[in-house]
Order: structure tokens, then C-alpha cells, then sequence
């Protein structure tokens, strides 16, 4: 028996990073990167390595290249630490599972450290993988807090629900983390949007500037669980940012959403710090006419622009600075 899965690449809308501190966010999937999981019977359990594992290099400039593109973990970690949060949760729930061991595998596209959400997307995959390959089901409301502990519970990594709503989810999703929410059910409400309420969006990003998202959170997370007004107060208005967007969206004004980017981007800048490098893409977008901000916690931006003509000034931009762009796919492609 043979299993396949694929988790796709995702951008915080708006309202991101409030999903680990009981706020709100929009988010979109980027069917653009993917992560794919392969999984064999076998008579052991092996975890293949893949590219981002190796462990020999042509000189030691390549080995550091690998480091500041990769950091210095794989995905073998990830896919282990999936692995057991599996077999825990389905002995946890009486789930027997049978017999039969596996040989998987992984590849993926995603840029990784770059806040557009590579980690998760492996081990949404390999739990996939898992269900398949052992027949369970576990409900889909109840699948991104499963997936959130494999980072948080055994790996010990800050993060937050909304990476793995979107890409168990996929398409467009609305989250309410509200604390009475999460504590009365065990996880958030979500609300699908359709993709074509959104105005035109452009996401851009430089690889030189990769940086693990749980660098990025772990400071904040200290002042939130320490009670810090500053903190509390900013998620409390990110996920505003959030409700709003989604209002406006439901409207058909979608093109009005551009303002709350740009709020987002400040309140973000008050509690956490942002790499230069970073505010300077956005400062490039603004001075074109775009609204922009934070695609996640790295070196990767989602914008709005009007039209084509603003998209090229975009591309020709941030092409002279060595900064990639393209448009998000969200939707999967008609055959």
C-alpha cells in the first residue's frame, strides 16, 4: 500500500501573528509551494532524508549557504516528532492501530524560514499520510490542534493555530480564536471565504533573509503569558484588523481592505522586531501605490495592488533589489 499527501504553502491575510494569543485572522493557501509526503508499507519504520537533510557539502561557504537557507534542522525532526504525536493520539483516543510498518518520505518547494508556513505544511502531509495509511479519521475541526502539538507539545516550538487551519482547510478561512471559543470546544470557529471577494494580491519575498518563526514569537509569547498590557492590547487589535477585513470582504469591498495592511504592519512593528530589510519591502510597495505587510514571521510580504500596470512597477522594483514576487494561487488550477 502506498500513500501520498500534499500540504500547501499559506499567507496571513490579516490579523496574523493574533492566532497563538486568542485573536483572529484571515489567511489564503499558495498552491504555489507544496509540500508532498510519500509513504510505502515496509517491514521497519524508516524516515528517509531528502536534500534538506544532507550532511555532506563541497566546502564550508556551501554548509553555511545550507544553514542560512535552511537553518539547522531538516525535515527528519519534524516528521519524527508527527510520527509519535500520532501513535500518542490515536492510543490516547483507543484507537488501535494495525500491525504494518512504513517507509516515508518528503520533498517540498516551500521556501523554507520564511514565514510561509514550511514546517507545518510537512507535518500536516505526513499526519495525512498517517491517516490514510492506517485508516483513521480524525475530525477536521479537531485535526489543526493535532497537528499544532507535534511543534508545540514535542518539539517545544511557539506557534500558533492558524498555519495549520489553512492547510487542512485550504482556500480562503476566517478564524476566531477567542479564548472561550478554544476552551469550550478545543479549537477555533472557521469560516471559508470565497477567494473572489479578495482584491488583486502580490506576495514577494528574499531568501537572504530567512529567520525560524519560533525566534520570532518566543520573546512576545514571555510578555503575553507574563500578562504584558502592550502585548495584550495589540493582539486584541490585530484580530480587530481581522474582523474588519472579513466585514469589508462580505461587502464586496475588498478593494478597502488596503488600509488594514497597513495597520497591521505597525501594530506588528510595536512588540515584535521586524528586519530592516523587511520594512524596506514594504516601503518599496507603498511608494508604488501597494498596501502591504508581513506574510508571516520571515522574509516574505503579501501586498494588494490596482492593476497590472502597478504589479509590473512592483516586479521591475524589486527585481533590481534581488526580491522574487508572483501572484498567489489559490485556487487549484482547472484541467
Amino acid at each position: 500500500m502506498a500513500c501520498e499527501s500534499t500540504a500547501y504553502a499559506r499567507a496571513g491575510l490579516v490579523g496574523n501573528p493574533s492566532d497563538g494569543y486568542y485573536g483572529k485572522t484571515i489567511s489564503l493557501i499558495l498552491r504555489n509551494f507544496a509540500a508532498k509526503v510519500t509513504l510505502y508499507e515496509n517491514p521497519d519504520i524508516e524516515v528517509v532524508p531528502s536534500f534538506q537533510d544532507r550532511m555532506k557539502y563541497s566546502s564550508m561557504q556551501e554548509l553555511s549557504r545550507d544553514v542560512e537557507n535552511n537553518g539547522y534542522y531538516g525535515g527528519i525532526r519534524l516528521m519524527k516528532a508527527a510520527i509519535r504525536r500520532f501513535w500518542l493520539y490515536c492510543r490516547d483516543q483507543n484507537m488501535p492501530l494495525p500491525d504494518r510498518n512504513f517507509s516515508i518520505r518528503y520533498r517540498s518547494t516551500i521556501p523554507r524560514r520564511l514565514g510561509l508556513a514550511g514546517s507545518s505544511a510537512l507535518v500536516t502531509a505526513t499526519i495525512r499520510c498517517l491517516m490514510e495509511f492506517y485508516d483513521i479519521d480524525i475530525p477536521k475541526p479537531l485535526l489543526p490542534g493535532l497537528i499544532l502539538s507535534v511543534e508545540t507539545e514535542e518539539l517545544g516550538i511557539a506557534a500558533g493555530l492558524q498555519d495549520r487551519v489553512i492547510q487542512v482547510y485550504e482556500g480562503v478561512v476566517y478564524m476566531d480564536f477567542q479564548r472561550a471559543l478554544m476552551e469550550a470546544q478545543g479549537h477555533g470557529n472557521y469560516e471559508k471565504l470565497n477567494p473572489a471577494l479578495l482584491p488583486p494580491l502580490f506576495i514577494a519575498y528574499r531568501e537572504d533573509l530567512g529567520e525560524g518563526s519560533e525566534t520570532i514569537h518566543q520573546t512576545v509569547r514571555d510578555r503575553w503569558l507574563a500578562g504584558d498590557a502592550q502585548v495584550l492590547e495589540t493582539m486584541e487589535a490585530l484580530g480587530e484588523c481581522a474582523r474588519q477585513a472579513r466585514d469589508l470582504l462580505l461587502a464586496g469591498k475588498g478593494t478597502e481592505i488596503g488600509p488594514l495592511f497597513d495597520r497591521n504592519f505597525e501594530l506588528r512593528c510595536s512588540i515584535f522586531k521586524v528586519d530592516q530589510r523587511n520594512k524596506d519591502m514594504i516601503t518599496c510597495a507603498k511608494a508604488l501605490g501597494a498596501h502591504a505587510k508581513l506574510a508571516g514571521s520571515g522574509g516574505a510580504i503579501i501586498g494588494i495592488y490596482e492593476d497590472e500596470a502597478m504589479y509590473q512597477a512592483l516586479a521591475e522594483a524589486f527585481q533590481k533589489e534581488g526580491i522574487a514576487i508572483f501572484k498567489p494561487q489559490i485556487e487549484p488550477e482547472q484541467s
